[in-house]
């Protein structure tokens, strides 16, 4: 397939998903006032139009490349759910008498679209970042994902069954298998990586935990925010990962992910501390209050204090959290940063030639690693008009 050819392809792709995630929000808001909380399901693919988008523009740049058509597919089925789910609830609410809506509610969506999603995870995971698997062999891994998917999906959509049931766990234990060996296949991947191909994949594995970071602090986000604080956050995270794909095959400021992942770092945990001193504060605070006056509501000069104590603590808590982090995870950039402020400052007092020739040699030797060093004095010249002593 020619470049042209398979951009048209792949853009016309994204052209479908946006035509169903168009279609799904006309059905949304037709039906929305049947309901009282909005359905998620529907709204989320507005914002994931990002995978067949981010595909779209790998596959034009990379037309070999197979990651991009994963994430096409990716893209493809969320939207597709998205669809499904309006369209359901447009029977549910035009006809109710009709068992398709209640059918495609509760049976159909809500399950097929996790092994279909699981064995896009697999391929992108074996295919990334070239679109080649590492070895022939792993075509098997493939076979494992998709007879596992199909089984599953087949299961879950005919439930209950009794043969079928059984068929259906096999092909859940099947698609798991296919889900571990995917992960064997980033560690060889890995073993025998070169400079560029491992930032890919800290650019992967940087996706992939935001992806699962969001899974995680949804819950907590949907207690202090509510239900649209939790779909913001899991938004985020599924959006996050197919971006950072992106970036990493295209190489886009590729090696800025080690600044990336150094501030995620750093600002997280800042925000999990400092988060952490202001609730335990006032939660204590409140506790005291009330148990010596009796009254629940904290006065509001006590809010104000812990916001201020907060923004006191921001700035030093931060410096000793990035001296952390870097002793800790970074620790040869944070020798030779320390060895290039020693040297700045010996440079404004030393005057003898010599020994500020040794000292640079030192720390080229200290901070680069080379394997030879050489300095290289320009010869001192007279001025224009003047004879050189």
């Amino acid at each position: 397939m020619s470049r042209r050819t398979a951009a048209w392809l792949a853009w016309s792709l994204w052209a479908l998903c946006v035509v169903f995630v168009v279609l799904a929000v006309l059905l949304y808001f037709y039906t929305s006032s049947e309901r009282t909380h909005p359905r998620f399901v529907v709204l989320a693919g507005v914002p994931l139009l990002v995978y067949p988008t981010i595909g779209a523009f790998v596959v034009s740049h990379r037309p070999k490349n197979a990651v991009g058509w994963v994430l096409c597919g990716m893209g493809l089925v969320y939207v597709f759910l998205a669809l499904c789910r309006a369209y359901a609830d447009y029977l549910l609410v035009a006809h109710p008498s009709s068992p398709l809506g209640k059918t495609i509610n509760d049976e159909v969506t809500p399950w097929t679209v996790g092994p279909i999603v699981m064995l896009c995870a697999v391929l992108l995971v074996l295919l990334f970042p070239d679109g080649k698997l590492p070895h022939r062999g792993w075509w098997a891994v493939v076979l494992m994902a998709v007879c596992g998917a199909a089984l599953l999906n087949y299961w879950w959509v005919t439930w209950p069954g009794g043969i079928v049931e059984e068929l259906g766990r096999l092909g859940g234990g099947i698609l798991l298998v296919s889900c571990v060996a995917s992960l064997i296949a980033v560690i060889v991947r890995l073993q025998s990586a070169e400079a560029r191909e491992r930032q890919q994949l800290k650019w992967f594995a940087y996706g992939a935990a935001v992806f699962l970071g969001a899974f995680f602090l949804m819950g907590a986000a949907y207690e202090i925010g509510g239900a649209w604080a939790g779909f913001v956050v899991i938004v985020t995270g599924l959006s996050a990962f197919p971006v950072a794909v992106g970036i990493a095959i295209l190489r886009y400021r590729l090696y800025d992910i080690d600044i990336i992942i150094n501030r995620t770092l750093v600002y997280g945990s800042l925000t999990l501390m400092l988060a952490l001193v202001y609730f335990g504060g006032v939660t204590a605070t409140q506790a005291l209050f009330q148990t010596f006056t009796g009254q629940e509501e904290l006065p509001q000069l006590v809010v104000v204090a812990s916001t201020l104590v907060i923004a006191a603590l921001f700035t030093p808590l931060r410096r000793r959290i990035q001296s952390f982090i870097d002793r800790r995870f970074y620790r040869r950039k944070y020798d030779a940063r320390k060895t290039l402020e020693a040297f700045s400052a010996k440079l404004r007092d030393e005057t003898d030639l010599e020994a500020l020739n040794n000292d640079l040699v030192g720390v080229v030797r200290e901070t680069m690693q080379p394997a030879h060093v050489s300095v290289w004095l320009r010869p001192e010249t007279a001025p224009k008009g003047e004879h050189p002593q």
